[in-house]
Parts: structure tokens; C-alpha cells; sequence
């Protein structure tokens, strides 16, 4: 049955979803890593695939940019699509120095300035967490691959270009502990728990506001690659007994 967003029919979907924001890494993703794929959605240019990872059925789709799309994307494919578990693959820019370009974070929890939730069913929490068993098989999925990963806060944001304090990240991390920024793990957490699903956010550094590194956008295209593989491994890990 599609959506408005959705044109996939009901089954198309794997029980866990890659979803990075942007549509061409998707697509990316889909043709370097998976097998027997399908294109399954194409809506506003969001480009959604499932196929086979080592046997296993995975689907990758974007979410577009920032919570409103995210939260749209989410809601659907959990609530319509009877899919499990998200787990948010995208960029970050660091707020703290041990963080460097190319470093991958698994999000301990999210906190943002948001309104979202509140606006979406009325909750109050400025701190949204995801799930504690995914982030467990993602954890599990990194040592088998012998990849680092960090487990931090991350700070969610709806404001890409802010014009406020040149120091406010300082006091993002100092007050609420987040390492780092993004636009869209709040929402996504926040609609897994209020339908009973399980997401989970890997990041990988992308700019910092420490060092004022940046990554070209071919590189955050093209360079998540080990981000990516504790993603898939994670996805076919989902589930096992």
C-alpha cells in the first residue's frame, strides 16, 4: 500500500532500514554492497532499494534532510511498512577535539532544542534514546569487524546555518555533554518509541567546529565506508537469536 512519500507496496521492505539522508549514497550503498537489488521507491527523488547482504534481506533508503523529513520517512515505514528497527547512517560535525574527520559515533542518546516531539504527540523531553538492544548489535557488530567506534551524546539540531554565538557548540557540549551535531536522530528516536520500534544513529565526522576541518560533499558521499559495513553487518546481526 504506498504512501504520499512511499510508493513501495506492503513487503518490499526488509525488517531493518538503512537510512542515510542523502539520496546518492543510498543509492551508493545499494549498488556497492548489496546483491539482487530492487528499487523500491523514487518518490521526490528518495531513493529506497532492498536486496540481499550475505544472504540477508537489507533495505536502504534516504530520509532527506533535518527531522520534518526524517520524522515523515520514519513514521511511514514503521506504522505502514511494518518495519522493525532504523538505523540512521549520516554526518556530524564535531564539537570536541577527540573527534576527528572519519571518526565513527554511535549516538548514547540525542538531545536538541527541538519542538518535534512535543508537536508530534506531546512530549516534553528535550533527550530522546535509542535503542539500548540495537545499539548492542551495532557495538557487537563493530569488534567482530575490529572497527573503533565511540559511544557519545550527540546534539540534534533543526538549524543548519546558525547565526547565534560563535561559541555556542561549547556550550552545547558543556551543558548537555553532546560531541557532536546532526539534524536528525531526535526524530527518528522519538517516533520509534511512540510506535514501539528500535532505531539507532552511527555518525562519522565530517567537519569540525574545533579544527574547522571539513570534508569536500564527494567525501561525504563516498568515504562513510566503514560506517556503512557496521551498518549492514548490524542489519543482518538484528533478529538473530
Amino acid at each position: 500500500m504506498a504512501t504520499p512519500h512511499i510508493e513501495a507496496n506492503k513487503g518490499d521492505f526488509a525488517d531493518v532500514v538503512l537510512m542515510p539522508g542523502d539520496p546518492m549514497r543510498a543509492k551508493m550503498i545499494a549498488e556497492t554492497y548489496l546483491e539482487n537489488v530492487k528499487l523500491v521507491n523514487q518518490v521526490r527523488g528518495i531513493l529506497g532499494y532492498t536486496g540481499t547482504y550475505k544472504g540477508r534481506r537489507v533495505s536502504v533508503m534516504a530520509s532527506g534532510m533535518g527531522m520534518p523529513s526524517v520524522g515523515i520517512y520514519s513514521y511511514e515505514l514503521f506504522s505502514v511498512y511494518d518495519v522493525k528497527a532504523i538505523i540512521r547512517i549520516g554526518s556530524a560535525g564535531s564539537y570536541v577535539p577527540d573527534l576527528a574527520l572519519g571518526d565513527v559515533v554511535l549516538t548514547e542518546y540525542a538531545w536538541s532544542e527541538s519542538t518535534f516531539g512535543k508537536v508530534q504527540n506531546g512530549s516534553p523531553d528535550h533527550v530522546k534514546v535509542p535503542s539500548s538492544r540495537l545499539n548492542a548489535v551495532i557495538s557487537g557488530a563493530a569488534d567482530k569487524l575490529n572497527e573503533n567506534i565511540t559511544v557519545a551524546p550527540i546534539h540534534s539540531t533543526d538549524v543548519f546555518y546558525a547565526d547565534g554565538p560563535a561559541d555556542y557548540f561549547k556550550a552545547i557540549n558543556k551543558e548537555h555533554g553532546c560531541a557532536c551535531v546532526e539534524m536528525e536522530s531526535f526524530g527518528l528516536f522519538h517516533n520509534a518509541a511512540a510506535l514501539g520500534k528500535e532505531a539507532a544513529c552511527l555518525l562519522t565526522i565530517s567537519d569540525s567546529f574545533v579544527s574547522e576541518e571539513k570534508m569536500s560533499s564527494e567525501d561525504r558521499q563516498n568515504s562513510f565506508h566503514k560506517m556503512i559495513r557496521i551498518a549492514l553487518e548490524s542489519a543482518i546481526s538484528y533478529g538473530k537469536d
